[in-house]
């Protein structure tokens, strides 16, 4: 026999029990889904970051402990480093030193949280995001200043309900008013509210402090070097862009280690679901068997047989894993667009082979002891059973 008609006796195999291969391959499918879906999250991450990066910051952030707090750091950088930068400046071609406050304005619901960003109101937003442009109203100004004024992403406007002239409270103490929306641009950058960093520093309680200094050179290629001068002479942490995504991928990969490890509980199930499957069919076959093995079947070829509908399970179960999987990615898409506009999860090639040879090396683990069983039968006693 060539290898179509043996995939073609284990396709006929299977579907003797249709109701028990499709409940075994649904829970092949649900196992599957739910990794790709888990693991895409991870993937579209590293798309947004990587594609939005150039927009979304500078070519190097100062800071007193670097990424250890996260992306908003406290501020808890003196802000005597800023006149400490402006006088290396002309030595490290810096073109812009923007010193940043950063806030997270936290709420139950997802959809009401903020990162509040404050910077001097005359350089403006343009300082550290040069692709920011405003949609209606006007820009930070010079005058703004230590005043209660804000400017708005569009994201940010539309989950919080608020348009020009609208009122927004910072905390119990402080409200801005808004009197600029910026036009969609970027996904991250659509979420933040810009105020001028007297008012946040006054707002948060950090007079005389800064989360961060952005930093923006005449040549982004001597980044690194400009970074590690500046970490030696200032006794600061300085990273670049490559630096922050760097630390963006091992946060994801730790992530995805997480994710797998809950994915892993399902993909157990199913795999044993598979092997209940297979070892159920090898059993009432026995004299199946038996009679291939009288005629001159060798071993090999009932545990090749045998293998191969355990293989064609599980990669019924991972293609429609994919499909379920695609359909979940779009759900997750769908609410992300309107949190926040990006698309936080994607299918990517990688996840795809990954998903696929994982089904099939949870069909292959899960077949070999029926395998085993099926090819070692004796075929008088075999013959024999009822």
């Amino acid at each position: 026999m060539n290898g179509s008609d043996v995939w073609g006796l284990a396709w006929r195999g299977l579907t003797r029990r249709p109701v028990r291969t499709l409940l075994t391959a649904l829970g092949i499918t649900v196992a599957v889904a739910s990794m790709v879906v888990f693991l895409s999250l991870g993937e579209g991450i590293r798309k947004v970051f990587t594609a939005e990066l150039g927009g979304i910051g500078p070519d190097v952030q100062v800071s007193l402990s670097g990424f250890s707090q996260g992306f908003a750091p406290q501020p808890n950088l003196p802000e005597t480093a800023v006149g400490d930068l402006r006088k290396l400046a002309p030595e490290l071609g810096l073109t812009a030193v923007t010193p940043v406050v950063m806030a997270v304005r936290g709420s139950l619901d997802v959809s009401q949280s903020a990162v509040l960003y404050g910077l001097p109101a005359a350089q403006g937003v343009g300082a550290v995001f040069p692709r920011a442009r405003v949609a209606s109203g006007r820009a930070l100004t010079a005058a703004d200043e230590g005043r209660g004024v804000a400017v708005i992403g569009a994201k940010a406007a539309a989950n919080l309900h608020l348009g020009l002239g609208s009122a927004l409270n910072l905390n119990r103490r402080s409200r801005v008013q808004v009197v600029g929306v910026l036009a969609p641009e970027s996904g991250l950058v659509d979420s933040f509210i810009f105020l001028p960093i007297r008012t946040l520093q006054r707002a948060e309680g950090a007079e005389g402090r800064v989360s961060l200094v952005a930093l923006k050179l005449e040549d982004p290629r001597n980044a690194r070097t400009v970074a590690r001068t500046i970490s030696e002479r200032l006794n600061v942490e300085a990273q670049t862009q490559s630096d922050f995504l760097s630390f963006v991928e091992r946060a994801l990969r730790i992530s995805d280690a997480v994710r797998f490890g809950i994915s892993l509980i399902a993909l157990i199930v199913g795999g044993l679901a598979v092997a209940n499957t297979v070892m159920m069919g090898v059993f009432e076959r026995t004299r199946e068997f038996a009679t291939l093995r009288a005629i001159g079947a060798r071993p090999s070829f009932v545990r090749t047989l045998v293998l191969t509908e355990s293989l064609l399970l599980a990669l019924v179960g991972g293609v429609g894993g994919l499909v379920l999987g695609l359909g979940g990615i779009a759900a997750v898409n769908a609410y992300t667009q309107n949190l926040a506009g990006i698309d936080a999860a994607a299918l990517t090639p990688r996840l795809t082979l990954l998903a696929l040879g994982i089904s099939l090396l949870l069909g292959l683990i899960s077949g070999l002891l029926p395998a085993r069983s099926a090819s070692r039968l004796q075929i008088t006693d075999a013959l024999g059973r009822v």
